[in-house]
């Protein structure tokens, strides 16, 4: 398989299946496995938290794989991965079971989702994997429209634990082909240390700039994460502390998908046009622009909220893929992406927890704290300047 599109659409398609099998899961398939085991359901999430922590730990080292074998080979293991802790979960009969079999499912949540997917990409067309990051978040943008209802549908017919299993088949039997459809790379070995020339300031120079805008990614990416993680946990009882009910609070919640798939086919359209710094500042300010509204003009404007989180949330999720690029180069892409990963993916394990807390202290007022941090994102982006050419390369 050579054909970009080709390649956009097995590489989505595998993306849409690992999303909803594992970080879409505990969602439809939690209440039922805690009634069966006997724990409670945050007991569930929080095994699935562990499993988030594991993939944040484990994202670098997969990236540095992919960097030097290409995506190909690491995605396959990862179905592998994803089928044997599937597997193990559906035989869980206990909470030690069950966390152990959360934790081998976040070994492969830590090296087959979108970050392995966009080290793939960028291992395959380097500088011009713009296009193919966003075409592939635009089909895994359906990973819960899909996910969600074939769970239910095979927790109903099958049980929670068939429908683990039927899970791990579909990682043997569909997703693994797609991930070897995949164009094979050619190894690389790891870069050889060059010796430093020309004047050591300018050098000293570029490494802290290189360093700064590590750090205010790592930051933003974080975040981000956090914002959006908290707001798929508790967006309808948000806007029911808001003056909403139920039923249309479940209603606007439905909006942020589509919203989200709208925001990166802007972002596929429009957006491409302008630089990736640009469009993730644009997209951070959408969140808090949203509360504002939802402040001042209260439960009639709520799905005016839900759709603008759901756009600027679409755009900054290819922005964790083009931004890196663009800023730091192709060069241990992969690698660098699992580092700037590990604070973001550790704030979206404490994300549902956190706004929890603040939402039973504040209520609705719990919203101030997200779009406080939603600007600290938009101004951290404002602080990033897009580097020279000779800072292209690798970090940490």
């Amino acid at each position: 398989m050579s054909n970009r599109g080709a390649v956009v659409a097995a590489l989505g398609i595998a993306q849409t299946l690992a999303w909803g099998s594992t970080y879409y899961l505990p969602a439809v398939l939690a209440p039922p496995m805690a009634k069966e085991l006997g724990v409670s359901t945050p007991t569930v999430f929080a095994a699935f938290s562990v499993a988030l922590i594991v993939s944040a730990l484990l994202g670098p080292h997969s990236g540095r794989s992919i960097d030097r074998w290409g995506g190909r080979p690491v995605l396959m293991a990862t179905n592998v991965v994803f089928a044997s802790g599937l597997t193990l979960l559906s035989f869980a009969n206990g909470p030690i079971s069950l966390f152990l079999a959360w934790i081998v499912v976040g070994v492969g949540m830590g090296c087959g989702l979108y970050e392995a997917a966009f080290a793939t990409l960028v291992r395959l067309y380097g500088h011009d994997s713009r296009n193919t990051i966003t075409g592939i978040t635009l089909i895994a943008g359906f990973a819960s429209t899909v996910g969600w209802p074939l769970s239910s549908l095979m927790e109903v017919h099958l049980g929670w634990r068939g429908a683990c299993l039927v899970w791990a088949a579909v990682h043997l039997l569909v997703a693994m082909p797609l991930n070897w459809s995949l164009p094979k790379a050619e190894a690389v070995q790891p870069a050889a240390q060059v010796p430093t020339t020309g004047d050591p300031v300018s050098a000293r120079s570029r490494a802290s700039k290189k360093g700064r805008a590590a750090y205010l990614l790592a930051f933003v990416f974080a975040v981000t994460w956090f914002i959006s993680t908290a707001m798929a946990a508790h967006l309808p009882t948000l806007l029911q502390a808001g003056g909403v009910s139920l039923a249309t609070a479940i209603a606007i919640g439905a909006l942020v998908g589509p919203a989200q798939v709208a925001g990166r086919l802007l972002e596929f359209g429009f957006l491409r046009r302008v630089h990736p710094l640009l469009s993730a500042r644009l997209a951070a300010l959408l969140h808090p622009l949203g509360a504002v509204l939802l402040a001042v003009l209260g439960a009639p404007v709520a799905a005016v909220f839900a759709v603008l989180h759901g756009a600027g949330n679409g755009v900054l999720t290819i922005a964790k893929g083009t931004l890196p690029l663009v800023l730091f180069g192709p060069q241990g892409y992969g690698h660098r992406q699992g580092l700037l990963m590990i604070p973001a993916r550790i704030a979206q394990a404490l994300a549902p927890w956190l706004f929890g807390v603040w939402l039973n202290a504040f209520g609705a007022g719990a919203l101030w704290i997200s779009s406080a941090l939603g600007l600290l994102a938009f101004f951290s982006l404002v602080a990033l300047k897009t580097p020279p050419p000779d800072l292209d390369g690798d970090v940490g």
